[in-house]
C-alpha cells in the first residue's frame, strides 16, 4: 500500500489530537510534520497525552506544502481563509479542512459527508469535513429528505441534542470547567447554532423545494465526548415504514448502522460510528435517535474516512475502533 505524505496544520487541539492516534496506526499514512507555534519542539505526547510511548513524533513551528500528498487543517474556524491568504497551495496537494470555512463549498470544497456525496468526496481535492452536530442531524434526517418526505417548511422538526465538552474545543472556559459542567445541564444558542446552515443546505439537495431551518436545542451535558441527537418529525408513516426507510438507506453505509433497538452513546464512543434508531407514534410524529462520538464521527474520524476515499482506500482503513462499552 502506497504511502500518503500528511502534514497537520493546528496540532495541539482536540481534533489533531484523534487525527494522530487513528493516522499513527494508519497503514496508509505517513505524517511528514504537525505544525504548532506555540509547541514546536515539544514531543506530541506532552500535548496529547493518551499518545505517551505510542510516538516519537515532535511539533514544528515549520512546514513544507510541497513535500506532502494531504494536508489536514484543525485551526479554529476562520482560520483556514487566513492560511490560504498567506500560503500558495501546490498543484498536486489534497486537502481535508476540519473548520467551517468551506462548507458552504466555496472556492472548489466539496461538502464531506460520506453518507450525502460520496462518489463527490472520492473524486475531490478538497474536502470541507462537516460539523459535529451536523453530521448526526444529517443522519437523523437525510432518508427522509431523499424520500420527499420532510415537512416543506422545516420548523416544525424539531431537534434536541446533548454534546459532550469536548465539542467546546480544547481552550478552557467558564462552561467546561469541571466544577461547573459536572452534574449539570444548560442550552445554549438555542434555535441559531451555526451548523443549521449546512444542514439546510444538504436537506435541500436531496429534497428541493424545502423551506426554513429545523427548531433545533444545543445542550451541554456532563460528560468528555459524545453527541446524543433525538429529532421529531410530523411525517405520514408507520414503524415498519419507517424502519425499512432507514435501514435501506444506510445498507451501503460503513459505519452508519440502523438498530431496530433503541441506540446509546457508548455503542459508538471511541468509534466513527453512527447508530441510528427510530419510533412512530400513533399521533403522526417519527422520532429519530442518532449517537455518535463528536471527535470521531463529528470530526478527526469522518476526516480519515474522506482521507480513504480521496485515496481510493476502503472507507474502513485505520477506523477499526473499539467501542467503550463500560
Amino acid at each position: 500500500m502506497e504511502h500518503i505524505r500528511i502534514g497537520i496544520i493546528g496540532g495541539a487541539g482536540y481534533t489533531a489530537g484523534e487525527l494522530l492516534r487513528l493516522l499513527i496506526n494508519h497503514p496508509a499514512a505517513e505524517i511528514a510534520w504537525i505544525h504548532s507555534s506555540s509547541n514546536a519542539g515539544k514531543p506530541i505526547s506532552d500535548v496529547h497525552e493518551g499518545l505517551l510511548g505510542e510516538t516519537d513524533l515532535v511539533f514544528s513551528d515549520s512546514y513544507s506544502l510541497d513535500d506532502i500528498d494531504l494536508l489536514f487543517l484543525c485551526s479554529a474556524h476562520g482560520q483556514s481563509t487566513v492560511f490560504w491568504s498567506e500560503n500558495k497551495r501546490p498543484v498536486h496537494l489534497k486537502v481535508i479542512d476540519l473548520a467551517q470555512d468551506y462548507r458552504d463549498e466555496s472556492e472548489g470544497y466539496v461538502y464531506g459527508l460520506p453518507e450525502l456525496q460520496t462518489d463527490a468526496i472520492a473524486g475531490a481535492a478538497s474536502v470541507a469535513n462537516p460539523g459535529c452536530f451536523a453530521t448526526a442531524i444529517q443522519l437523523a434526517l437525510l432518508p427522509l429528505a431523499k424520500a420527499g418526505l420532510l415537512p416543506a417548511n422545516l420548523a416544525a422538526v424539531n431537534i434536541t441534542g446533548i454534546t459532550g465538552s469536548t465539542g467546546a474545543g480544547v481552550k478552557p472556559g467558564a462552561t467546561t470547567h469541571f466544577s461547573w459542567r459536572t452534574d449539570n445541564l444548560s442550552v445554549y444558542k438555542p434555535f441559531s447554532h451555526q451548523h443549521l446552515a449546512e444542514i439546510v443546505r444538504s436537506l435541500g439537495k436531496l429534497q428541493p423545494g424545502v423551506e426554513g431551518k429545523p427548531v433545533f436545542i444545543p445542550v451541554r451535558g456532563n460528560f468528555a465526548r459524545g453527541i446524543f441527537v433525538t429529532a421529531t418529525i410530523p411525517v405520514a408513516t408507520s414503524q415498519e415504514d419507517a424502519e425499512a426507510l432507514y435501514s435501506d438507506f444506510y445498507a451501503g453505509a460503513p459505519f452508519t448502522v440502523f438498530s431496530r433497538k433503541a441506540v446509546d452513546m457508548k455503542q459508538v464512543i471511541n468509534t466513527n460510528k453512527a447508530a441510528v434508531s427510530v419510533t412512530y407514534s400513533e399521533n403522526g410524529v417519527l422520532l429519530v435517535t442518532v449517537a455518535i462520538d463528536n471527535l470521531l464521527k463529528g470530526a478527526s474520524g469522518q476526516a480519515v474516512q474522506n482521507m480513504n476515499l480521496m485515496f481510493g482506500l476502503d472507507p474502513r482503513t485505520g477506523l477499526r475502533l473499539k467501542p467503550s462499552a463500560f
